[in-house]
């Protein structure tokens, strides 16, 4: 069994409830209001940059050419792919340039960011690769139940997003990451996996986290 087999098996019944989270379900049947998807996207825009940083890690520490290749392709594509899709929606919803280099990220994205970035820093790269998959594998999936959604690609708000996660350009990069994930970690030791399978969790929580925050509009949980 692959090692991504694993986590899949291991963690899937997690993932699965994200489709009933309010906020997806939003998205899903076009009752999200948009001033909840105003602040997901900024925050989610904010990740995105952090994100890429983890990728760059890669870059560094990749003992080969074609590593470090494919670790900069993944920058490129959160950069110019994932989150163009940010800044043209936000663009929509009337956020200007000098608004959004302004916005400030919530407790739950800087430390979602913190954490994935300090494993990048402290850890190899198969660590690396678990960081970031939870993010990448989970939107898969959201985009894999939106598919079967009755109108959810249809849209004309939230179709352009739903048909991006749903899409052969992203589930290609998802693929990818998976099969760098199964590379970087043959060979690795029962106790070595279940390191990488409780980053992988960590992550997985922060995205819940995620969706909640976006949900509530929350950027501290306790107000000073």
């Amino acid at each position: 069994m692959k090692n991504s087999e694993r986590i899949y098996n291991n963690l899937i019944n997690m993932w699965e409830k994200y489709n009933d989270h309010p906020f997806v379900q939003g998205m899903a049947d076009g009752t999200l209001p948009k001033e909840k998807f105003k602040f997901f996207m900024t925050q989610d825009h904010l990740y995105l940059c952090q994100y890429a940083k983890v990728f760059a890690m890669g870059v560094l520490k990749a003992k080969n050419e074609d590593d470090m290749r494919l670790f900069a392709s993944l920058i490129t594509a959160t950069l110019d792919v994932e989150n163009a899709l940010h800044k043209s929606y936000l663009a929509q919803l009337g956020m200007t340039n000098e608004e959004l280099a302004a916005a400030t990220p919530s407790i739950v994205t800087d430390s979602y960011t913190n954490y994935m970035i300090s494993v990048a820093q402290k850890e190899g790269l198969p660590e690396i690769m678990a960081a970031v998959l939870a993010c990448s594998w989970t939107y898969k999936l959201i985009g894999d139940y939106m598919e079967t959604y009755p109108g959810a690609k249809e849209q004309p708000f939230y179709g352009p997003w739903v048909r991006q996660y749903m899409g052969d350009v992203y589930r290609s990069a998802n693929d990818l990451m998976i099969d760098m994930f199964d590379r970087m970690t043959e060979g690795y030791t029962d106790e070595q996996m279940d390191n990488i399978e409780h980053i992988i969790y960590a992550c997985s929580q922060y995205e819940y986290m995620f969706w909640d925050m976006a949900w509530n509009m929350k950027m501290v949980e306790v107000e000073k």
